[in-house]
Order: C-alpha cells, then structure tokens, then sequence
C-alpha cells in the first residue's frame, strides 16, 4: 500500500484499518439474528422447552455481559488490537462448537464464549477506532462500526433463509460464521496498534508513526504533543475503577451508562429482535418463514444506517441524538394508536418503520460514538468495561421482560398498546436527559473532550 503524502496522511489506510477493526461489530448483528433462524431447528433436534429456548437465545447474551469484565483488563494491559484478536478466537471456537453441539447445554457453553467474544469485541472496536480516527472524521469512522452490525443482520437473515432445512441446515448456520471471522484475524495481523495505548506505555515512536501515516507528519507530531501533554499531567494517576468516580469523570461515567442503558430499553431493539413475532400478532405475513417477514425491517435500518453517514458530519451529535429520540418517540405513540383503535395490520409496519428507522440514524450510532469520546485517555477502556457491562446487561433484562411485558397488557387490557406507550415515555425521559447532560463533542480532539470534563 501507498504510504500516501506526509503532510495530509493516508485516508485510504485509515479506512482499511477501521473495516477491519468494524468485524467485530458484523460478528454481533449476525449472531444476534442467526439464532433466531436457527431455533425453530434447535427446538426440533433437542426437544427444547419453552424455558431451554429463551436459554438458547440468552447464553450468548449472558457471554456478553461478563466480556467487558475481562476487557476492561485486557485493553489496559494487553492493548486494543490484541484484544480484537482474543476476541476472534472466541468467536471461532464457538463457531465450531456451537455448529458440532450435541445437546443444548454444550450449545449454550460455545454460544456463552461467542458471547464473550462480543463483547471484548464490542468495548476494544469502538476505543480503537476512536483512538486512531482524525477528529474530524471520528464521528463517521465510530458509525462504520454500526454498519458493520447492520450488515451482519442483513446477511445473517440471508444465511438463516438459505440454510432453513432439516438435518444440518442450522449447523450450518452457525458454521457460516467462521468465514467473517477468519477476515477479522487475518485482517488484525496487519493493522497497528492504537496510538494513545502506544503513548501511554511509552512507545512513543510507534505512536508516532502511526499517527503521522492517518494524520500526516504535521499534525501527527502536533496529537502526539497532546497526548504527552495529557499523560504528563496525569503523570500519578494510573486511571483505576476508583478514578472513575472522581469530580468531572464521574459525570461523563454517568453520561455514558444511562446512553447505552437507553439504547437498550428504548423499545426499538425489540422491535428488531421480535419483528416477525409481532407482525404475527396484528396479522402480517410476508411468506411461509417468519425470517421472511422481518425483512422490510432489516432493510430499512441497513438504509437508515448508510444515511447516517452525512448526517453525522453534517449536524451536531446533540442535534441528531435528540432528533431522533423525538422520531422514535412519535412511532412508539403511532404504534400504541394502532392498536388502541384497531386499525388494520398493515398500518403496524409504518411506525415500526418510522422508530426503527429514527434509532439506527440516531441513537443506535451515536450512543457508541459519544461514548467512545467523551473519557480522558488513561480511564477510557475501564470506563468502556463499565458502560458495556450496563449496556449487555440491559439488553438481557429487556429481552426476556418484553414478551412479559406484551402478554400481560394484552391479557389485563385486551391490547399491547401499554408497552408502546411506556417506550415512549422512556424515550421521552431520554430526550430530556440528552438535552440536559450529554456535552457536544463534535469536531474537538479525545484529549480535549478529556480535559472538559476534568475541568467540570
């Protein structure tokens, strides 16, 4: 490859670098939605009750939960890079053993060590591209990561189609998992390592050289400086847990759970996880398999995604959150209308569409970018452990309560409209929080986003 002009830096290097670094993001959208393929299969071969099939959809979760504990170490000591690396070994070795599985309980095991490598994958990417990415294309280059997801989704819905028959066919569907991942380590063998981790560790000509390729010599040698400068006056504070609850960091903790708990219990992910679930219950279906019918769904958010792009460099990070926030607040009431005056199915798939479509341009991205930013380099992995932790186990408690949530409104009221409605009323407390807390970041430097919240 080029090396690129010295002054201006290498764009192209750089966006090789964060496609590589963004298959970790694929890894979790196709896992997260071949299971659900695979299940119907999994109930068939192994004789699952309905609580075995909640636990065959939840062990990869409940891996995900406790990767960002071991991250939270091994991006410290370890580094970014190598820690995408262990993460790629844990997918493989789930994605044989889940696709060799004997029984459903060595299927949750490889599926809990896939969830494990989520994870890792999941705080390491965001930190990394963050780390490496210009300032002022951080906010587009963190959104590959999110695409990335999207994609997954999209192929693993195609994946789960195309190997839908008896006998190995859901074998199969998980053994398709090992070529991503194959790329995925082939690819972090040839990339570098995050520079601000190279810094801290006192590498600084390594630093250097891979800040002067993205950024060129210039302004390579200008970042470099800042990080000096950061680590320098941090010089006796070795960012433990304890720091994180220290005046200033502990606000920009604050700010980062409850957006990645919000991002989570918005409603929208459940509209994503149980969309053919519950265009059954009004009466939709677009074909025989129930993979088919989720697709005006997952083809939306892969649009809503690509279109986030230009929005992202062209608004505000504030802006766009909120924004869209309100979006998906008005299709969480549409939704709740439908179903309150009974109109007909069809009409469910426009505010499913209209919600779907607000989060994946707005909070789905921006929540992970925000995060990514807003904490002082020598606590920023710690501080990714925690909110991923927040962030993993919301999505658990969400996903088994929602199917809760829905039969019991619609036993005690005769209607789901009550679960839309209570969406929209945390999407509303997630505006206002947004527009109270969350700090602008767009366009300033990682050491400077730092520096603010000290100064707080």
């Amino acid at each position: 490859m080029r090396p690129g002009n010295k002054d201006q830096g290498n764009k192209v290097y750089t966006y090789l670098i964060v496609l590589i670094a963004s298959i970790g993001g694929f890894m979790f959208g196709f896992d997260l939605v071949i299971i659900a393929g695979a299940l119907p299969f999994l109930e068939k071969d192994f004789g699952l009750s309905p609580a075995l099939k909640g636990f065959a959809v939840s062990s990869a979760i409940l891996g995900s939960v406790s990767g960002p504990l071991f991250g939270m170490w091994f991006t410290e000591r370890l580094g970014r890079r190598k820690t995408m690396m262990l993460a790629a070994l844990f997918f493989m070795v789930s994605t044989f053993g889940s696709a060799f599985a004997r029984g459903i309980w060595d299927f949750a095991v490889w599926r809990f060590m896939g969830g494990i490598g989520i994870g890792l994958a999941m705080i390491s990417s965001p930190i990394y591209i963050a780390e490496l990415s210009p300032p002022h294309l951080r906010g587009v280059l963190v959104n590959v990561n999110q695409l990335s997801n999207v994609i997954g989704i999209n192929l693993a819905v195609i994946a789960g189609y195309f190997f839908s028959f008896d006998g190995w066919g859901w074998r199969w569907m998980f053994g398709s998992q090992a070529v991503p991942v194959a790329l995925l380590m082939a690819g972090l063998a040839l990339v570098p390592e995050s520079p601000r981790w190279l810094a801290a560790r006192n590498r600084p000509g390594e630093a250097l050289a891979v800040l002067t390729r993205i950024n060129g010599k210039k302004r390579g040698e200008e970042e470099l400086e800042e990080i000096r400068t950061e680590l320098a006056s941090s010089a006796d504070d070795k960012g433990t847990l304890a720091d994180l609850l220290r005046p200033g960091i502990r606000r920009a903790l604050l700010v980062g759970i409850v957006l990645m708990v919000f991002s989570q219990v918005n409603g929208v992910n459940m509209i994503l996880l149980y969309a053919p679930t519950i265009m059954t219950e009004v009466g939709i279906s677009f074909g025989p398999s129930a993979i088919l019918s989720s697709i005006p769904v997952y083809l939306l958010i892969l649009l809503t995604t690509l279109l986030a792009f230009p929005f992202i460099r062209r608004f505000s990070r504030r802006g766009l959150l909120m924004g869209g926030v309100i979006f998906m607040i008005s299709g969480h009431l549409l939704m709740a209308a439908n179903l309150l005056l009974e109109w007909p199915p069809l009409y469910s798939l426009i505010p499913m569409l209209i919600s779907a479509g607000a989060f994946t341009i707005g909070l789905a991205p921006l929540s992970w970018i925000i995060v990514s930013e807003i904490f002082p380099n020598r606590v920023r992995g710690k501080a990714l452990a925690v909110v991923c932790f927040f962030l993993y186990a919301a999505s658990f408690v969400t996903a088994q309560l929602f199917p809760v949530l829905t039969d019991w409104f619609t036993r005690r009221y005769d209607t789901a409209a009550g679960v839309y409605l209570m969406f929209a009323a945390i999407c509303s407390l997630g505006l206002w929080f947004s527009w109270k807390y969350v700090p602008e970041t767009k366009g300033l430097s990682l050491e400077k986003i730092g520096s603010f919240w000290e100064k707080q």
